[in-house]
C-alpha cells in the first residue's frame, strides 16, 4: 500500500504547485502567452528525459516507427489537454477552475467503464453526484464568468479522463514504461503545440516582448513552472501506473480542496454566498469520494487475500 500512498501524495503536490504557479506566471504576473508556456514545459521534460537516459538513469526504447504507432494517440490526448489546462487557468479564477475540474472525475469513471470495464460502488457513484451538483450551484453565481474559459476546462476534462485511460493501457507496455510515455509525449507533440503556437503570431509577439523577462521573480516563477511540468508528468504516469486512472483523478481533485481555498485569496476570485456554498458542497463530495474509494479498495484487497487463502487450503 505505500508505494500507491506515495504516488498519490507525490501527484498531488506536484499538482497543487504547478497550479499556482502557473496561475502566478499567468494572471498574476500577466504572460500573455499560455502556449509559449507549454512549449517550455514541453523542453524542459524532453531534456530531462534526454539526459537521464544518457547518463544511464533511465531506459526507454529509441525513437523509431515501432515507438511512434506504439504510443499513439497519447501524444495527441496529452497536447489537448495541456494547452486547454492552461488556457483554463489563464481565463478562470483558481476556486472555479478546481471545482470545474470535477467533472474529469465523471468523464474518467464513465470511460473506465467502456475501455477498462471497470464498475465504480454506489458511494462513489453518489460522492462525484455531490461533487457535480456543487460546481453547477458554483458555476450558476459566478461573478467573473468566462465562457471561452469554462469551454476549455470542459475540454481538458475530457481530454484530462481519456489522457488517464489510455495512459494506464501505455505503461503497462515494457518497450515504452514510464519514461518511455513521458519523453515520447512531449517528443510527438511538440511539433505541434510549435504550430498552434506560431497559429497565433499576436501572442507570440507579445511573449517574446514581455516588459518582465528581465525581472527576477518572473524569470524564476517562469522556470519553476517550466520544470514542474516535467515532474507533473512524471508523477501523473507513475500515480497512474501504481494506482489506476481513476485514483489519479481523485487525488487530483482531492488537492484541489487546497487549492480552492487558497485561490478564494488571489486577486481574480469574487466572493458570493451562493458560490461559496456551492464550491463547499462539491468539497465535500471530493471527500466523500476519498472515503468510498477507500472502502472499494480496501473491500477488494480482502477479496484478493480470501481468495488466495481458499487456494491455499484447498
Amino acid at each position: 500500500l505505500l508505494p500507491q500512498i506515495t504516488a498519490a501524495l507525490g501527484y498531488a503536490a506536484s499538482s497543487v504547485g504547478i497550479m499556482l504557479v502557473n496561475k502566478v506566471v499567468l494572471t498574476s504576473l500577466g504572460f500573455p502567452s499560455s502556449n509559449v508556456l507549454a512549449l517550455a514545459q514541453y523542453i524542459c521534460t524532453i531534456a530531462v528525459c534526454w539526459v537521464l537516459k544518457a547518463c544511464g538513469q533511465v531506459t526507454f526504447a529509441d525513437p523509431s516507427w515501432a515507438t511512434f504507432w506504439e504510443i499513439m494517440p497519447l501524444p495527441v490526448l496529452f497536447l489537448c489537454n495541456t494547452l486547454s489546462g492552461l488556457g483554463g487557468t489563464k481565463k478562470v479564477n483558481l476556486p472555479m477552475f478546481t471545482v470545474l475540474r470535477r467533472f474529469s472525475i465523471l468523464f474518467t469513471m464513465v470511460l473506465e467503464g467502456v475501455m477498462l470495464r471497470k464498475t465504480s460502488s454506489r458511494g462513489v457513484q453518489l460522492s462525484v453526484a455531490m461533487m457535480i451538483v456543487g460546481s453547477f450551484i458554483a458555476a450558476a453565481h459566478d461573478l467573473t464568468f468566462d465562457l471561452l474559459g469554462y469551454t476549455y476546462i470542459t475540454i481538458n476534462n475530457i481530454f484530462t479522463a481519456l489522457n488517464g485511460v489510455v495512459t494506464k493501457q501505455k505503461t503497462e507496455a515494457k518497450r515504452l514504461g514510464e519514461w518511455g510515455v513521458l519523453y515520447y509525449n512531449s517528443l510527438y507533440s511538440f511539433p505541434v503545440a510549435v504550430l498552434a503556437t506560431l497559429a497565433d503570431p499576436g501572442a507570440v509577439r507579445q511573449a517574446l516582448g514581455f516588459p518582465l523577462w528581465l525581472s527576477p521573480s518572473f524569470a524564476i516563477a517562469f522556470l519553476v513552472a517550466s520544470l514542474m511540468g516535467c515532474v507533473l508528468q512524471y508523477t501523473t504516469v507513475h500515480c497512474t501506473r501504481v494506482n489506476s486512472a481513476l485514483t489519479t483523478t481523485v487525488v487530483g481533485c482531492l488537492k484541489n480542496v487546497i487549492t480552492t481555498y487558497i485561490g478564494m485569496f488571489m486577486v481574480d476570485y469574487r466572493f458570493t454566498s451562493t458560490n461559496f456554498i456551492g464550491l463547499n458542497i462539491s468539497i465535500l463530495g471530493s471527500v466523500v469520494y476519498s472515503y468510498a474509494k477507500l472502502r472499494e479498495q480496501t473491500g477488494d484487497s480482502k477479496k484478493d487475500a480470501s481468495g488466495r487463502g481458499a487456494g491455499t487450503g484447498g
